[in-house]
């Protein structure tokens, strides 16, 4: 049974930073039948060669049916490989359409098993919950970490080199969620907009992709640099429990190397071979996952050796906690209090997940690890603002005498 199908392939995989492959592939596939042949050369009355949105279809002799493998860019392709898609060549010369112009065609071939949709709905339906939580995470943490920011550098009581590293992890954060949170509006720009009103070949054009793949960069730079500091705080506290003649300032510039610096040494290659080799869309498809190891490798390096680092600062905090001979309970406590607080600070908690990768969570796991990851990096920067400025009794003396001074000025 003939039937009207959509103009474009659904998006199977939606994430903050990932679009469904299938985009590009359409965009290629579409492309390159627009470009392809001379229609009706020779032929006194054919249906054009033309892509409908869907498949690529020749030159069509009419009252006649043609028949075309389904479309690559699908998916599930490699389950309905073997099928085909039909369309009819109208006795006048052009392919027969719907009452209202559209296209028509026979893809009930083509079409996804049920089993496969109702996991894709599944799936769909279950993200859109976690892109609700991760949006507000993220917007909550940018308003707790602007604020933390400007009390750190109004007050110049706390300008010291703790301080300073702690105000370049706040803009790292601070990057990284506005990055995210960009990204995300520009995909739902880029994808959610009526096809049928652009002319295929300039929608899918480099051009019109630039800025969304500029968008991505600057994303992916702040998800490194965040790493990035996150690594240079377990390095500075390390030295500080360590290294017996430590000189804070003399080590400031290689921090910001690492925390600024480094992650270029990583984004710079990554851009090169998804320019050479994956210059499709908004670049936020990895379709080779190699090159996405090109970042996922300082972020994973970054999280193994704060993990070592947090193992041995657990070790130095149990040392001089029994050194003191406090109470048990005191002991417990302290040592509690300190570990909990360590782990935003370092990103310990990325661990859990850190040896699974993408490619390899599955079913529950994906879900487990899918919410997981948004729940925990949207809400870190709020829970790091909180834990180094809020509550902190340096921050907390330095604002109440300042708003003293103002009162008693008043």
């Amino acid at each position: 049974m003939m039937g009207l199908e959509r103009d474009w392939p659904p998006c199977q995989d939606p994430s903050p930073s990932a679009v469904c492959p299938a985009w590009p592939r359409w965009g290629r596939a579409g492309s390159g039948c627009q470009m392809g042949g001379v229609q009706g050369r020779g032929l006194p009355l054919v249906c054009n060669r033309t892509f409908d949105k869907f498949s690529c279809w020749p030159d069509t002799m009419p009252n006649s049916t043609a028949s075309v493998p389904c479309p690559w860019f699908l998916p599930w392709y490699q389950k309905v490989k073997h099928r085909h898609v039909f369309k009819t060549c109208g006795p006048d010369g052009r392919w027969v359409t719907g009452p209202r112009g559209q296209s028509l065609r026979d893809a009930t071939q083509c079409e996804q098993d049920d089993e496969d949709l109702k996991a894709q709905e599944k799936f769909a339906r279950t993200y859109g919950s976690f892109k609700v939580m991760y949006t507000v995470g993220y917007s909550v943490s940018l308003c707790a970490l602007l604020l933390a920011l400007a009390l750190l550098l109004g007050f110049s009581k706390l300008h010291c080199m703790r301080n300073y590293i702690h105000m370049n992890l706040f803009a790292s954060f601070i990057l990284k969620g506005v990055s995210v949170l960009v990204i995300d509006a520009l995909l739902k720009t880029h994808y959610s907009d009526k096809i049928d009103g652009y002319n295929v070949q300039v929608w899918l054009s480099d051009e019109a992709a630039a800025g969304c793949r500029a968008a991505t960069v600057f994303m992916q730079y702040g998800i490194v640099a965040n790493y990035c500091w996150l690594l240079v705080e377990g390095i500075y506290l390390h030295n500080l429990l360590v290294v017996a003649v430590f000189s804070e300032r003399s080590y400031f510039t290689l921090y910001l190397c690492i925390g600024w610096g480094a992650p270029m040494l990583f984004l710079v290659p990554w851009v090169i071979v998804k320019f050479l080799y994956e210059n499709i869309q908004c670049w936020s498809t990895n379709n080779n996952m190699g090159f996405w190891w090109i970042l996922r490798f300082p972020v994973f390096l970054a999280i193994l050796i704060n993990f070592f680092i947090f193992i041995r600062i657990i070790q130095i905090l149990v040392s001089k906690l029994r050194a003191h001979q406090m109470r048990y309970t005191d002991y417990k406590f302290r040592l509690a209090r300190s570990t909990l607080t360590l782990i935003p600070l370092l990103g310990i908690h990325e661990v859990v997940f850190a040896f699974i990768t993408d490619e390899h969570a599955q079913g529950t796991l994906r879900y487990v690890k899918l919410f997981f990851d948004l729940f925990l990096s949207s809400f870190q920067g709020l829970l790091v603002a909180i834990l180094y400025c809020f509550v902190n009794k340096e921050v907390s003396r330095t604002a109440g005498a300042r708003a003293g001074g103002h009162g008693q000025g008043a």
